[in-house]
């Protein structure tokens, strides 16, 4: 069938053309949890910069990597990191392929007891940046090499006292040859920002009151310790 005729038959039948051409992007985003501001999003991602590379070809694979954002580099950025050579999807560093990057900042459970007016139900708040684009493979050394200096002092930080400069040649060039770079320009920016902001502004000041007041969760530093202890 025609797509003009299957339009022309869903308007006869009543339903709604709108719903059945979604926009692009991979999320789902309502108006008022949709974030657009591009410098806003960049600091999210710099900070929240252990992330999750998705791809879709041959099949859905997932590897979760810290990566380093270059907001310069491009009209929205580009992003670079490494995986395991290995890693079957290493075979998407084709140029071709799209891949979307997953960036997840803090959620949680907010309780409708925290309203007003607690005829609610409950929901989940949480904020998530998703950047598309295709990636391109880094095997250079040279470049590899310079791609892990900017990784690892981006979180060593300024001050610290490990110099990946000072390791051995041969001791470097053997972790380079078990990985390999990728980098790749952010085609499609989407920021969704799930966080109570069409709420009450006394509803606001409730949910950021019980949030600070709520427990913590675990921390890596508990649950590493847990895990070590396990029987």
């Amino acid at each position: 069938m025609h797509r003009r005729h299957l339009l022309l038959g869903m308007a006869a039948a009543g339903l709604p053309l709108d719903a059945q051409e979604p926009p692009p992007g991979s999320l789902y985003i309502p108006k008022p949890h949709l974030v657009e501001d591009r410098r806003f999003l960049h600091d999210f991602m710099d900070e929240f910069a252990f992330a999750g590379l998705v791809t879709a070809n041959p099949g859905i694979r997932i590897t979760h990597i810290p990566v380093l954002l270059d907001r310069a580099a491009g009209p929205n950025g580009t992003i670079y990191g490494h995986i395991a050579r290995r890693n079957p999807q290493s075979a998407c560093f084709n140029g071709h392929d799209s891949a979307v990057i997953v960036f997840h900042g803090p959620n949680s459970y907010i309780s409708p007891t925290w309203y007003a007016k607690p005829e609610a139900v409950p929901t989940w708040n949480f904020a998530v940046v998703h950047a598309s684009g295709r990636l391109k493979p880094i095997a250079d050394a040279e470049a590899l090499h310079g791609l892990l200096a900017k990784l690892i002092a981006k979180f060593e930080g300024p001050g610290s006292a490990y110099d990946f400069a000072k390791l051995p040649a041969s001791y470097v060039n053997g972790m380079l040859g078990g990985i390999i770079g990728f980098e790749m320009q952010i085609e499609l920016l989407e920021g969704k920002f799930k966080l109570g902001q069409e709420r009450s502004e006394a509803d606001k000041q409730s949910i950021v009151k019980n949030l600070r007041n709520a427990k913590p969760g675990r921390s890596i530093a508990d649950l590493t310790a847990a895990f070590y202890q396990r029987g």
